[in-house]
Parts: C-alpha cells; structure tokens; sequence
C-alpha cells in the first residue's frame, strides 16, 4: 500500500518505520523545516536545545523500530541512564532525589517523614499491579465499546475511577513526597488531581526501565529513527504542509491529500500525527465527518499549554540535576488555576531541563544549555500572550536566580522562548495546548479519539491526542497500534 504521514513527530515516525518494515511505500510529510514535531531543534550562537520532549522511558520502544529492521539502536543514537531521574526541589530547601534505587528512595523518604516508609511499601505494591495490567493496554487498540467492557473489571480493581493525587495520597501522609508521587501526570498534560490513577503505573515504568537521554539531545533520536526510515525506502518532505485529506464521496474513504501549495499526493491510507482535533477540523470537509463533528471536538476538555524559556550561560551549575521539577508553594490550588480556572498564577511549579549535564558538548566550553517550562493555561484562557510573554519571563528568571541559579540574568548569553501561541500558529495545536486531549478517565481508552476513525475507515491518528495518549511511550505506542490495524503488505 502507499501510505502518507501527515508529520514527522515520534508518533508519525513509529508509524512510518513499522509500516516501512510491513513492506509499504510511506512518505511523511512535515510542515516544517526539520523533522520531529514538538522534538524540534533550535540552533543558537553555539548552543542545542530540543524544543521538547526530553525524558525517555520504556526505551524498549525504541529498540523494537531498529530490532524490526534488523538494525542495532546504538549504531544510530547512544542513549545513556539518568541518575538521577529527577530532582525534585522544594521552596522550603528540601530536595529529592528520584531514581532507580528502592534502597536509596526508602532511605530519603525516611528522612523526610519516617511514617511513610510503610506507606510507600504499599504504594510500590499498588503501583505495581496498574503496571502489569496497564502497560499492555498500551498497545492495545480501543476500538469498540467492548474492548472497554473487557477491561473495566481490571481497571475497577487497580481504582482507576480514582485521580493519581487520590491513589498516592491514601498511602502517603507528607504533602512533600505526595507531591514527589503524583507530579507525573503534568509531564503528559494532565493534572494529577482529574487524571485516572491508571497513570501512577509511570513510577513503576521509570523504575523498571530507568529514564534515558539520547547523546546530542533528543534530536539526535529523531536523526536516527529518520535515518532508518529513509534506509527502508521512506520519503521525508520538508516545507510540505498539508491542506486537506481528500475524501472520495461515494466510499467515504481517504484517497490522499492536498498540499498547501496545490498538490495532490494519492494514497491508500493516511496516517495523520497532526494534533488530533485539528486533523479533523482543518483537514477533514464537515460533511464526512459525522462523529467527529466540530460540537464534539469542541466540547473534549484539552491539556495546559507551555511556556518556555531556551537559554544559554557562560558559566556552568553543577549543583543542578539533568532533569529539575521545582515545585511552588502551592500545589492543588495552583492545578485549579492551571487546569479548571485558565487564570496565569503569580507563582510557579517549573520542569528545569540541563543537558549539558549529561553532553557537555551541547554548549560552547564552560557554558550550559537549558531550558526552564512553566505549564500555563490553554488559549480558552484570557492572557493576552503579545503582552504577557516579555514580564512573565522576567518573572521566571528572577524566580530562578533567587532560589537556584544565582546570579543568573547576568550569565544568560543567548536565549528565546516559545509560548502557546506558538503551539497554535506553529504547530497547529488546537487551543494552543501542548499535550492535546486531557487525560481524564472519561477521555483515556475507548473514551479517547480512536487510532482508527469511525468516519473515514482508512484514516489512522497517532500521536498525543489519540489513544494511549502524550508522553514518548504513548505517542510510540499509538505508532505500533496504527502499524498493527494496517497489517502487512500483501
């Protein structure tokens, strides 16, 4: 079969690689000038920062597009552990340091509060089972009420009616190392107090896999999965935005696209990894659109946006971990401003991410690459973003010069940031957001847009909006379930 991609994210080139694999003609498509998605690359007076995302779990994915090709990953990307995975810093000074080793996490739990020791027993233990009957509906596709129907007995069993901050916090007494636990969700646009606790199977998932970091940055992983792609026959056009999907009237199927320009590229099946609202909006003619209607598109409930801050210093912290959560003085509260509210806080809860930690080479010698995000609320929010961009990145470099990067403001030689315009105009992300659909109970699995739609038979979505959702794994997992409902090539 020819098949077209509509973008080159790590959902698309999953797909795109495991079809290649089947013995399909892929070609991706990609708006812009480089491919990955949201993992962009900015190239700045010496300095490398991926655009995002930039933690790695279940690398295994990863290994299974190589080991498929009959190719090694380490001949394409070197990926390294992390140790620690994180830090997690709080205001009153005390720091976590979150990774791999029960022993090590037991004895700072104990150090700061002795009684939840047992209490983390028992939240490994319930961890654990989300984790075996979770992860493989992962790769699962929902595409049926009865799919779901099969599952609910599990799902009621492991308390997924509950949110992860409800799950953690029957085991957990300390609000610090709650927090510590349920933060998790903010790194795939959910808000840990409305996100189904089946997500809590992500501390298990870190401490059976680790979190790794591709050499070069995470474009250096899109380079590679790139690379193989186009050695298994794959085209990657750049500069090729798509218009519309073109659908024949009479079968209702997809019969390829159209590009911006006016070209018309044929196909037997698309695959899209645009945002999955837009895919259907902009892309998709309403009348070939009966469940995917602009209400019901319209009426989801979609994930935060970003801002975010790329810079560069001309001095290095050592004291500061590859990946920093810095956590503000208010947590709850603060998600309703994020989530329920679409009101910009005054105050902060920040990802810090320094490669350089890690690949020094990512940054002229003696210096280090950052970038700082700041969850924000999605565009149905009213922060004007032409008037806010400039005092509330002042308001964040301050925050951090004060508490943990001294002296910062005079070290930045290069920076820019991006904000949720940019998620919109850029990359075509309805309302802005940064993560697409919410991952609530009621919008995971069956609830969530299907990988298959149930309008146009041949049209396929990957990527953070459909199912299994954001995240590396979720995105390179919904790859796996297209490739897997297009089957081999006959």
């Amino acid at each position: 079969m020819k098949i077209i991609v509509i973008g080159s994210g790590f959902g698309g080139l999953s797909a795109a690689i495991r079809l290649q694999a089947q013995g399909h003609q892929v070609t991706i498509a990609e708006k812009r000038d480089k491919p990955g998605g949201r993992a962009y690359v900015y190239e700045q007076d010496g300095f490398t920062f991926d655009a995002g995302p930039t933690i790695i779990t279940a690398p295994y994915l990863i290994h299974e597009l190589f080991e498929l090709s009959n190719r090694t990953t380490s001949d394409y990307v070197t990926l390294v552990p992390l140790d620690p995975f994180y830090n997690v810093r709080f205001e009153d000074g005390s720091v976590f340091h979150y990774n791999g080793s029960s022993d090590y996490l037991l004895e700072q739990i104990r150090q700061f509060n002795p009684a939840d020791v047992e209490g983390y027993h028992r939240f490994y233990r319930a961890s654990e089972q989300v984790f075996q009957k979770g992860l493989p509906l992962m790769t699962k596709p929902f595409s049926h009420f009865t799919d779901m129907l099969k599952v609910v007995p599990d799902m009621l069993q492991l308390q997924s009616f509950k949110s992860v901050a409800g799950f953690v916090n029957q085991y957990i007494q300390d609000e610090r190392l709650r927090q510590v636990f349920s933060f998790h969700p903010l790194l795939i646009g959910g808000n840990p107090f409305q996100s189904t606790s089946v997500y809590a199977m992500i501390h298990k998932l870190e401490q059976a896999f680790g979190v790794w970091f591709a050499m070069g940055g995470t474009g250096a992983l899109v380079q590679g999965l790139v690379r193989l792609s186009q050695e298994l026959g794959g085209e990657l056009r750049l500069n090729t935005e798509v218009a519309e999907i073109l659908i024949e009237g009479k079968t209702k199927r997809a019969t390829g696209v159209a590009l911006k320009d006016g070209e018309l590229l044929q196909a037997d099946a698309v695959v899209s990894n645009a945002d999955v609202a837009l895919t259907y909006l902009n892309l998709v003619p309403a009348q070939f659109r009966r469940k995917y209607s602009d209400r019901y598109l319209q009426n989801l409930r979609y994930s935060m946006s970003l801002f975010v801050v790329y810079f560069g210093t001309n001095r290095r912290y050592n004291h500061m971990a590859h990946h920093e959560i810095l956590m503000g003085r208010r947590y709850r509260e603060w998600m309703v401003d994020l989530f329920d509210r679409k009101h910009l806080a005054s105050d902060f809860s920040l990802y810090l991410h320094r490669p350089t930690a890690t690949d020094p080479t990512l940054a002229p010698p003696g210096c280090d690459c950052w970038y700082v995000l700041a969850p924000v609320p999605n565009l149905d929010g009213a922060t004007d973003w032409n008037e806010m961009a400039k005092p509330y990145r002042d308001a964040i470099v301050q925050y951090l010069e004060k508490h943990y990067l001294p002296d910062l403001s005079s070290h930045i030689v290069t920076e820019h940031h991006i904000d949720p315009l940019h998620f919109r105009d850029e990359l075509n992300s309805y309302k802005g957001t940064a993560f697409s659909v919410e991952p609530t109970l009621f919008q995971s699995a069956w609830f969530r847009p299907h990988n298959q739609s149930e309008d146009i038979p041949n049209l396929y979505c990957v990527g953070a909006g459909t199912h299994p959702g954001a995240g590396l794994p979720g995105v390179m997992s919904s790859g796996k379930i297209v490739a897997d409902m297009i089957g081999r090539a006959g």
